[in-house]
């Protein structure tokens, strides 16, 4: 072939369309922007401002980001400020944004009867963290029809709750509202004065009807597929044992914690049953939901900081919850028992788990803390806080909890942009946003150096 044609039609145009074409992970990064643009477009107009003035650019920025992130920090009021017009804004990225944009665009595609193509099931797997793509399709089918389940019985659950307490319809609205925006661990409320579901500290109903859709969605689409279909125990995937056993141990920790450290304290006055009910849902609503029953300045600083490390592992992987996921941090801890008792692999459940896993979620680990502590040098900089309360802010963002101290509103300009940025890496995940940016650069390796052991430790 000479260098005309090669120029011309060959493989300088092939060498051209494969740079211009995204990888998954760009895809991804991509989708969940565009959304965001688009909600920022929308929330920033006076149709959804009870006001009918336009918010700003930085609070429907910051606002349609928290949504499609389902993260829940606010800077405005949601059911004070919003129209619901602009509430009804904010269900959709937050329902959207909890699925994933491919499974959300799955979900259309299907409805619409079109094929899936090869392409999009490759994006699929990505966005719902499978390992193959076999049953991917299936897999949407199934997402969409148990999430549509789920929220519409918590619905139900929460607008006969609140029909004792608000006139029709807004009862439908607000048990409609929380019922998803607990599903997709969101956070998002509209109860006013930024005070989240601290009027319904004692109300079981209310704390349970939030608190389980919550731990439902933040399984992850896979787990609770393998739930539904296969029943058995001995018959779950690994994926499946380590999640399930993963989110009971950190609820159970997080139960136990919080009710040694705020026994004195926030939970001082309350019923034996109020303690325990408390302790239970201020165990859950870390792992990514945002909702809170009580003030979380109020809370000793050790269990703020303790609350920092459970939003910091966050939900589990295919989930509509973000942190650094429930797999990472058990095989993390696994990781660390193998060296201890000096084995060669990390062996659970009769399962021994391949060495790149163990470096992927180094990986991740080590990119969620790197960020962290850049946000943190950058927020102590702009902001007038201490350090704890930015943490918490922080730690909040990249888990896409929600939880706070009460200080977003009071955030500088260049400390909200720190904190939208955080709650896009947290939902898409570390490693997703670090492979968007360098695989582009990638070259392939030619050869390989020998190796040489270095001293470590």
């Amino acid at each position: 072939m000479n260098e005309a044609h090669y120029l011309r039609g060959g493989g300088f145009e092939k060498k051209q369309r494969r740079r211009f074409r995204l990888t998954p992970p760009e895809v991804l990064v991509l989708g969940f922007a565009a959304l965001i643009f688009i909600g920022t477009l929308v929330l920033n107009t006076g149709w959804a401002a009870k006001s009918g003035v336009p918010p700003g650019f930085i609070t429907a920025l910051f606002t349609a980001t928290s949504a499609v992130c389902v993260t829940g920090l606010v800077v405005v009021d949601t059911g004070s400020y919003w129209s619901s017009f602009g509430q009804a804004v904010i269900l959709v990225l937050l329902q959207v944004g909890g699925l994933g944009i491919m499974t959300s665009a799955t979900i259309f595609s299907i409805l619409l009867g079109r094929q899936i193509g090869l392409k999009e099931r490759l994006l699929i797997r990505e966005s719902l963290g499978q390992v193959n793509m076999a049953g991917v399709v299936r897999l949407v089918r199934q997402v969409l029809l148990f999430t549509l389940a789920v929220e519409a019985f918590f619905a139900v659950v929460l607008v006969l709750r609140f029909a004792k307490d608000y006139v029709w319809p807004v009862n439908l609205w607000y048990g409609i509202f929380h019922a998803v925006s607990a599903f997709n661990n969101a956070g998002f409320d509209l109860f006013g004065g930024l005070r989240s579901i601290s009027g319904y500290v004692s109300d079981p109903l209310v704390n349970f009807g939030i608190a389980l859709p919550v731990i439902i969605g933040g399984l992850g689409f896979v787990v609770i597929s393998e739930l539904v279909v296969r029943r058995n125990w001995r018959h779950l995937s690994l994926h499946a044992k380590l999640t399930l056993v993963t989110t009971a141990a950190l609820l159970f920790a997080g139960f136990i914690v919080f009710l040694a450290l705020e026994y004195r304290n926030i939970l001082h006055g309350f019923s034996w049953p109020v303690k325990l009910m408390t302790s239970f849902f201020q165990a859950v609503t870390p792992r990514t939901a945002g909702f809170s029953s009580v003030d979380i300045q109020a809370l000793n600083p050790a269990t703020q900081l303790f609350l920092c490390i459970l939003m910091f592992v966050g939900a589990s992987p295919g989930s509509t919850g973000g942190g650094i996921k429930t797999t990472t941090f058990v095989l993390l801890v696994l990781t660390v028992w193998s060296l201890a008792a000096g084995r060669e692999g990390i062996e659970v459940f009769g399962r021994r788990i391949p060495l790149a896993q163990v470096l992927k979620a180094m990986g991740i680990f080590s990119l969620g803390v790197g960020w962290l502590g850049a946000v943190l040098v950058v927020l102590l900089i702009t902001e007038s806080h201490g350090f704890l309360p930015l943490l918490f802010e922080g730690v909040s963002a990249f888990g896409t909890v929600g939880l706070s101290t009460g200080i977003t509103p009071e955030l500088t300009p260049a400390g909200l942009m720190v904190i939208i940025a955080t709650m896009f890496v947290g939902r898409l995940g570390p490693l997703t946003v670090a492979f968007a940016i360098a695989q582009r650069q990638r070259r392939p390796v030619a050869f390989r150096h020998p190796e040489e052991q270095i001293i470590v430790g």
